[in-house]
């Protein structure tokens, strides 16, 4: 059974299910993507026929499952506004395109974006376009993406535009037309890229067979566009990949971009313009002045974001005094702030017209029919479809989604176009060409959009041969992306028409990490270390549990040990595995390892650009044993989970062993043992209390096997179980990578490799005391009890603590403050006394 075989039989009955298609009307044709009119494969597809006819259901089927565990295994998430991360989804049968069908349109993308680049530059700068009437200025002028503060007859950039994404489909005749420009900060080349990489895997029969044109070649021209646009007399430039955070929609990308192009990824908050300037702001900032200067931001925040100072006041995601350090020339922005106003889709009608202006050229690549509804004629045209309520016609303003009017009644959406009608476009809607997708039970039709990228490499621009392909199964739905392959005209074509890139100029660099990073990597060290020792906790005190036949001993060491755990994570419900279910799956629950691990990757997700793609399984094998204990109800599942969990967590420590000893890792190690050495503590209280010789013996065990430390013990002790000895293990011994002796010292290591440390800074000094109270302390005699309480050794642990949270007070004070928090500057005192002043 052969699924293209019967989506191609399916396809080319005329009772084709069409209403199924998003995007448009049912009772027009569609161009597909694989099948042609006479119910053949298409040219593309031809070559191909042997292996892709073969693909059968149960062979996709395994595909698709390869599919999700790869992108797990990476992390690749989509944030959606509605619903937060979810996985990415990567359709099996790619989007194949011949070497013939592709040169036109290869050659209208190079074409346009020369054009928008030529736009840019001029709306910017002279403004011929609007001074002549081939654009309406209000068309330009009243789109939010405008920015004034950019604009100057004196602007000299001729090349503001380097990089551009294109959203194309395929009208009923199989015509690409363009849908949108994505020119703001156009995002996709991560996921290609990624999508490449998975599909190459799971098909690399078909996928060696039809030999497209791979795509790293592309990546290392963007490498050296970005380095080559830098200031003019800047021989090394720093480059940076500007984000909005972990949070942002396509955070994955960015990331993804950053680590292959191994530039810093930084948010707002990491740099700070001084002087006219963008530099890294140093560990120690604003004691310590910056050293670092940024010269090429590849930006992912939208232009109104990135100056708090001159563009949007409440924006928290920017730089102050970036607007200026770009007027001045001394930093280059890609794209140019300011590029936004080319999405704008009342330009879409007179682009044409521009081409001939500006390039002497008829325009190669059309657009989607769109009328801007400032023009009279264009606005009466509108009006009268919005009346009839033709389907067939898009209402949207010119600077908001297409979704902004979704709903409303004709009448209403006319009158808004009256009463503004420059805000307004209406646009039609193409029947998209279709493509197969794999729903698990067939090949189904669905309507597919494709995302081009062109870059200004050298004196051209070049696209990419390749993209990003996406279908969904209504316009609300979650997108779904194929592979795009471009076959090669010829077996020995250069991958993306592109010869060997040369090495960048300039030598071995060590760029400094940001005082944010350096905090989530901290940070993620401890919540790494918290979450094991709360699943070695969990699992110490079910193996008590279990131990039904050893007495009262083995059931009150089980309450010790659960006691230990809702002083660290709060109560939780009465029945124990209820309660361990709760610490493992409910991450509301502060304090649970299931808080500690989502905390763990939301610390990686802000440094991911410096982390191993190894990184990611571990959150992927924890989702799994997730999985599996909410799907079964039985209490030993807890216990296997935990397990599970368990194993997960300790192999993120062989990935940081492999890590550069940076400053990034040493702070990644500085957190884990400052963690571990308050864990020792807290864990250490469950002896406080004096009891029975036998359960005393069963609750130090119990202790010694939550701690890691039983076999040592053992083998050091001969059987013997004292708590003097449990505790010079714990707290004194040198060699015993669980005890808070070993963990100071690692302390001190780690924090003396810090940037900003002297050997005498506030932590190290703490570090100092913390030291010397652990060499005084005698263990023998903190096992003196009164009224059944050890009160010394009560004491203590509560001094150690004290200082140990003082300690990550310090560390925390020293090296990763930045200043003050971001504060929009409409909500400064001296600002809202002046408004008040002039009302």
């Amino acid at each position: 059974m052969s699924v293209l075989r019967d989506y191609a039989a399916a396809v080319s009955q005329p009772t084709l299910p069409l209403s199924s298609l998003p995007h448009g009307p049912a009772d027009l044709s569609r161009y597909d993507e694989v099948v042609d009119a006479d119910g053949g494969l298409r040219p593309a597809w031809q070559s191909l026929a042997g292996l892709a006819l073969a693909l059968t259901p149960s062979e996709l089927g395994r595909v698709e499952g390869e599919i999700t565990r790869f992108l797990a295994d990476d992390g690749v998430t989509y944030v959606r506004p509605d619903s937060g991360a979810q996985p990415w989804q990567l359709d099996p049968v790619p989007l194949v395109v011949d070497a013939a069908s592709w040169a036109p349109l290869e050659t209208g993308l190079a074409q346009r974006a020369e054009l928008l680049n030529a736009v840019l530059a001029d709306l910017y700068g002279p403004q011929t376009l609007l001074s002549s009437g081939v654009v309406p200025a209000a068309a330009v002028l009243g789109h939010s993406g405008f920015l004034r503060p950019l604009a100057r007859a004196t602007a000299a950039d001729r090349h503001p535009l380097l990089l551009s994404g294109t959203d194309l489909g395929r009208d009923a005749d199989g015509e690409w037309r363009v849908l949108a420009d994505r020119v703001q900060a156009p995002s996709g080349l991560g996921f290609a890229m990624e999508n490449r990489r998975v599909i190459s895997q799971v098909l690399p029969d078909l996928y060696q067979q039809s030999d497209p044109h791979r795509m790293e070649p592309y990546f290392s021209a963007l490498h050296a566009t970005l380095a080559a646009s830098a200031p003019e007399g800047v021989t090394e430039p720093r480059v940076v990949v500007l984000t909005p955070g972990p949070h942002s929609e396509t955070a994955f990308d960015q990331a993804f971009l950053a680590r292959g192009l191994g530039l810093s990824l930084v948010q707002g908050s990491d740099l700070v313009v001084r002087g006219g300037r963008v530099w890294m702001k140093p560990t120690g900032w604003p004691r310590r002045e910056p050293t670092e200067q940024v010269d090429v931001i590849l930006r992912r925040v939208d232009a109104e974001w990135c100056d708090p100072l001159e563009l949007r006041s409440d924006s928290r995601l920017g730089v102050a005094g970036l607007t200026e350090a770009v007027r001045r020339g001394t930093v280059r922005l890609v794209n140019g702030l300011g590029a936004g106003v080319l999405e704008n889709p009342a330009l879409l009608p007179y682009l044409p017209a521009a081409c001939e202006a500006l390039l002497g050229e008829q325009l190669r690549l059309p657009a989607v029919p769109t009328w801007w509804c400032g023009d009279d004629e264009a606005r009466a045209t509108v009006s009268e479809r919005v009346r009839a309520q033709d389907p067939t016609l898009l209402v949207r303003t010119i600077d908001g989604s297409r979704r902004d009017l979704a709903g409303r009644d004709a009448s209403a959406v006319a009158a808004r176009i009256e009463a503004a009608p420059h805000r307004y476009v209406g646009q039609e809607l193409l029947p998209l060409s279709q493509a197969p997708v794999w729903t698990g039970e067939g090949a189904r039709a669905r309507a597919l959009i494709f995302r081009a990228f062109t870059l200004r490499h050298g004196s051209a621009y070049r696209p990419l041969l390749g993209g990003l392909a996406t279908v969904r199964e209504s316009p609300d739905a979650a997108p779904t992306t194929k592979d795009v392959w471009v076959l090669k005209a010829a077996e020995g074509d250069a991958d993306q028409g592109l010869v060997e890139i040369g090495p960048l100029p300039g030598g071995r660099s060590a760029p400094s990490i940001a005082p944010r990073a350096l905090d989530d990597m901290f940070w993620s060290g401890r919540y790494a270390e918290r979450a094991e020792d709360l699943l070695r906790l969990v699992l110490t005190a079910q193996q008590q549990l279990d131990l039904a036949g050893a007495g009262r001993a083995s059931h009150t060491s089980a309450r010790v040990l659960r006691d230990a755990v809702h002083r660290l994570a709060g109560p939780g419900p009465d029945a124990a595995d209820a309660d361990f279910r709760s610490l493992l799956l409910d991450p509301a629950r502060v304090g649970s390892a299931a808080h500690a691990l989502s905390r763990l990757r939301e610390a990686l997700d802000g440094v991911r650009d410096q982390l191993s793609g190894d990184t990611w399984r571990v959150f992927a094998g924890i989702e799994r044993a997730s999985r599996a204990l909410r799907a079964s109800s039985h209490a030993h599942r807890t216990a296997e989970s935990a397990g599970r969990m368990l194993t997960v967590v300790l192999s993120l420590q062989g990935v940081t062993a492999n890590m550069m000893r940076d400053t990034g890792w040493h702070f990644i190690e500085a957190g884990r043992f400052l963690e571990r050495a308050l864990q020792v503590c807290h864990v250490l209280r469950v002896v406080v209390d004096r009891r029975d010789a036998r359960t005393e013996r069963a609750v130090l065990e119990a202790l010694l096997t939550a701690s890691e430390s039983i076999v040592t013990h053992r083998r050091r002790f001969r059987g013997s179980v004292r708590l003097g000895d449990v505790l010079d293990l714990l707290l004194r011994d040198p060699d015993n990578p669980r005890s808070l002796a070993f963990c100071l010292a690692e302390l001190r290591t780690h924090l003396a490799a810090a940037p900003a440390s002297t050997g005498s800074t506030r932590p190290e000094r703490l570090v100092d005391d913390l030291e010397n109270l652990v060499d005084a302390i005698d263990t023998d005699a903190l096992g003196d009890a009164v009224d059944g309480i050890r009160s010394p050794l009560s004491a203590l642990l509560d001094d150690l603590m004290a200082q140990l949270e003082q300690l990550g007070d310090a560390i925390d004070e020293l090296h990763f403050e930045s200043g003050p928090p971001p504060v929009a500057l409409s909500s400064l005192a001296l600002i809202e006394e002046l408004m008040e002043a002039r009302a």
